[in-house]
């Protein structure tokens, strides 16, 4: 059975995941992670020479997705200009220029963002708008199928993303964490891509040369700006297409039944 290890700041949502190493200033024994099970919290104490061990034991690559139009139906493009009954065109003139930003950062809350939306400071309706993501947000087409196949073979997979404390309705609607750690969100590190700070501090984190990650996404910058700094880049188009570029990288996803199949026929 497969370690999956991922870094999460003390600031983050309390979806649980498989095993969470928390943020501390390094010595010779380093504490490598706690976890807790029927409400008994253990904590792993290990020298050095034992967390390079374990580190070595994880499979890899480690596999990084930006999660909106990656993994997830963006409703912001599909259904929030119906709902303020614009075109994407006025939505994007009459919008304030940096307050979503700031919303996916983390620097600004609900309650901001709502007086801060609009330029011209219009009233809206908060709920009605949170309602209607809610309701739009599916996953992409196979995307599900071939994160389950990634899971099943061992892989360790971290959301890598651009979005505000609104990752919990994605969660609460789709279970994404069935299949990865919420692990990098812009709204919990304060960065957004493709500020390389933030690249250079996911794969600090992770603790891996970033040569054995693995970025998807579906804008190319963001991807480019991963290439730049070692990591291996691929721009999702669709499911199938991710699949055979994450096969040729040498991404095993093979499933059970495929197997089976296999071993039918010889």
């Amino acid at each position: 059975m497969a370690l999956l290890i991922s870094w999460r700041p003390s600031s983050a949502s309390n979806i649980s995941f498989p095993f969470i190493v928390k943020k501390t200033s390094y010595s010779k024994s380093a504490k490598i992670g706690s976890f807790s099970t029927n409400n008994i919290n253990i904590s792993c104490s290990i020298t050095s020479s034992s967390a390079s061990t374990m580190v070595a034991q994880r499979k890899l690559p480690i596999l990084l997705f930006d999660v909106m139009d990656t993994i997830v139906r963006d409703p912001f493009y599909h259904d929030v200009p119906a709902f303020f009954r614009m075109s994407m065109k006025e939505l994007l003139e009459s919008k304030h220029p940096t307050s979503w930003i700031e919303f996916e950062k983390g620097l600004i809350s609900e309650e901001e963002l709502t007086r801060k939306f609009f330029k011209d400071g219009r009233s809206f309706d908060m709920e009605g708008l949170k309602n209607c993501m809610r309701r739009g947000y599916s996953y992409l087409e196979g995307v599900e199928g071939l994160l389950k196949s990634l899971k099943e073979n061992g892989y360790e997979i971290h959301a890598f993303t651009n979005y505000p404390i609104w990752y919990q309705m994605i969660e609460n609607e789709l279970k994404l964490s069935n299949y990865l750690s919420w692990t990098f969100c812009s709204c919990i590190f304060g960065k957004r891509k493709p500020d390389p700070d933030f690249y250079l501090e996911v794969v600090k984190h992770l603790n891996v040369n970033a040569s054995n990650c693995i970025f998807v996404d579906d804008r190319m910058g963001n991807v480019e700006a991963a290439i730049e700094l070692g990591l291996k880049g691929l721009q999702f188009k669709n499911a199938d297409l991710l699949q055979k570029d994450l096969s040729l990288l040498g991404v095993d996803i093979s499933t059970n039944e495929s197997q089976d199949l296999i071993e039918c026929s010889s």
